[in-house]
Parts: structure tokens; C-alpha cells; sequence
């Protein structure tokens, strides 16, 4: 049975056309006649049997339903292209790995030993992209992704990978305008402290305060942030104290340029996991990135003294 595609060519004239909206720049792009691009996507219209664009008198405008598949067939276009240039580079013999990871652990954490896998699997290229919340991996092009949450994951398997163990850090400066000697103080004095908050772990400061037995009012008061890097800026620029795992700023404390504000640590309830679609999961070159991570975040665990399960 014939798939129902339209023609390539149509699809390339109508996404220059939508990121553009207009029909000369896309001709532009790619060196085609206006013309051309004219009856690349009245063709395209026809076939779907569905108008695209809004023919005005200043130009065109994408309807709805434009905007909607422009949006689609771009992201599969960026796919095709980015196969193609992996194929075109190693010559068909090697493997692709696609996966979205969250991006502080994946910078902090993961890229540091990551050419420890490259070493043994020269044949496998690992393309990292950043993705802070699940998604469906159906609409992707991915084949894993390291997450941060729960093992809920409709059509994954998850690998678990370790917890959080996050410490109050902040300036060594606003620690001294707290504390005399500049050491660590108690959860109580925190509490008194402008509080930095993560955007996607709303209750953390909740929790923390929660475990070292004190009742905070500003618990959930503070400047929001989405990335942990984004909260260690503001905790080194004196904005407020941040709750981060060290793991994700281990050059920032051994500089000196962040200090441990409290020595109360908190183990989240939630963990990182290495999610992989079911579909996927006998695929050799994933099967063998598994392995290695799983062996990589045991040695951490044993390490630190979070060998723990879930």
C-alpha cells in the first residue's frame, strides 16, 4: 500500500515558506523562481485538500492549519537532515544514539565521563539534546533519555540512575553576613535568607526544611528559576542561597566560589532514570550506552554513599 506522502520537494518549499511567510524569500532560499515556490505549494494544498496560506494583498499569512503542519514538517525535515548527515559522515558504519537528557546533570555529570564510552564504542556517536519534561517519544527522534522524576513512563523501560542529595549553597560572602566565621549555619538561619527556587522541583525548599524539622514561611518565596545552572549564577551573584546537588557544581565549591551554607542534605524521593522505549530496547547500540551508564552511576552511588535502590 502506497504511503500517503506528499512530494519531497513540495515539503521543503512549503517549511522555507512558513518560517518566512512569504514566497520570494523562499524562492531566495532555495534558488528557485517564485513561481516555482508558487506551484511547489498550491500542489501541496491540492494534495491535502487543505489551504495553507492566506493570499493578502501585502503578502501571504499561514492559516491555522498551516502554522500546525508547518511546525511538523519542519521538525521532520531537521530529523531527515540530521540522518543524513550522520549516514554521509560515517559512511554508513557506525551507530547513532539520539537522547534527550536534562541539561545541568548531562553538562555537570554525564559529558566528564562521556569519553569513556566514546573510547570503547568508537562506532557509536551519542547526540545529546536538552529536554527538561517527558514527552512522547512517538513524535521524537529520540532513543533514550535521562530524566528526572518518577518511573512512570507509559511505553518505557527505566533504568534507575541515582537521586538528588541537594545542600543549601550560596556566596562565601552572604554566608559571613550570617555567620561570623563564615562556616555553616542551621536550617533555622536559612530560613531567613532570600530563597532561590527551581522551577521544575516547586517543593524542594518545602521538603528540605521539612527534614531538618523547621517550619519556613518563605519556603516557597524566592525567584524562580528553570535550570540548576541558571540557580548557581544567582546563588554566586548573591541573589539568595540555592538548594543544588553538589554533584552539579563540584568546580564552583572546590574554587571556593560557592560555599555549603548548611550541612543538612536532603535525599529527593525523586531519582535520574535512563528511559528507553520499549520498541527501542533491543537495540545494540543502546543496550550497550545502558550498560555503560548503569556501571557508571553504580561507581558514583558506591562513591558517595547513595548505593541505594528505589
Amino acid at each position: 500500500m502506497r504511503r500517503k506522502i506528499p512530494n519531497t520537494g513540495a515539503l521543503v518549499a512549503f517549511e522555507a515558506a512558513a518560517r518566512h511567510e512569504s514566497f520570494t524569500k523562499a524562492a531566495e532560499d532555495l534558488a528557485m523562481t517564485q513561481s516555482a515556490v508558487c506551484r511547489q505549494i498550491s500542489s501541496l494544498e491540492t494534495y491535502l485538500g487543505v489551504p495553507l496560506f492566506r493570499r493578502t494583498r501585502r503578502g501571504v499569512r499561514l492559516t491555522d492549519a498551516g502554522l500546525a503542519y508547518s511546525r511538523q514538517v519542519s521538525a521532520r525535515l531537521e530529523a531527515v537532515e540530521q540522518d543524513t548527515l550522520s549516514i554521509m559522515a560515517h559512511q554508513g558504519r557506525s551507530a547513532t544514539l539520539e537522547l534527550a537528557v536534562v541539561p545541568t546533570f548531562a553538562t555537570q555529570w554525564l559529558m566528564p565521563r562521556l569519553a569513556g564510552f566514546i573510547g570503547e564504542h568508537a562506532d557509536i556517536t551519542v547526540n545529546l539534546t536538552t529536554r527538561t519534561r517527558a514527552f512522547l517519544f512517538a513524535d521524537t527522534q529520540f532513543d533514550a533519555a535521562i530524566y528526572f522524576g518518577d518511573a512512570h513512563w507509559p511505553g518505557t523501560e527505566a533504568h534507575y540512575l541515582m537521586r538528588e542529595n541537594v545542600v543549601p549553597v550560596c556566596s562565601p560572602r552572604l554566608l559571613k553576613s550570617v555567620s561570623k566565621q563564615g562556616k555553616p549555619v542551621s536550617a533555622e538561619t536559612i530560613a531567613t535568607l532570600p530563597l532561590l527556587q527551581q522551577g521544575t522541583r516547586p517543593y524542594a525548599w518545602r521538603h528540605w526544611f521539612e527534614s531538618a524539622g523547621v517550619k519556613a514561611a518563605n519556603d516557597l518565596a524566592g525567584p524562580r528559576y528553570e535550570l540548576f545552572s541558571m540557580l548557581a549564577q544567582a546563588a554566586r551573584h548573591e541573589i539568595g542561597v540555592a538548594l543544588i546537588p553538589p554533584m552539579m557544581i563540584e568546580e564552583e565549591l572546590a574554587s571556593g566560589r560557592l560555599v555549603i551554607a548548611c550541612n543538612h542534605t536532603y535525599a529527593s524521593t525523586s531519582a535520574y532514570y535512563l528511559m528507553t522505549p520499549e520498541q527501542k530496547a533491543g537495540m545494540p547500540a543502546l543496550r550497550a550506552f545502558s550498560d555503560w551508564l548503569d556501571g557508571q552511576a553504580a561507581q558514583y552511588r558506591a562513591a558517595t554513599g547513595m548505593d541505594e535502590d528505589i
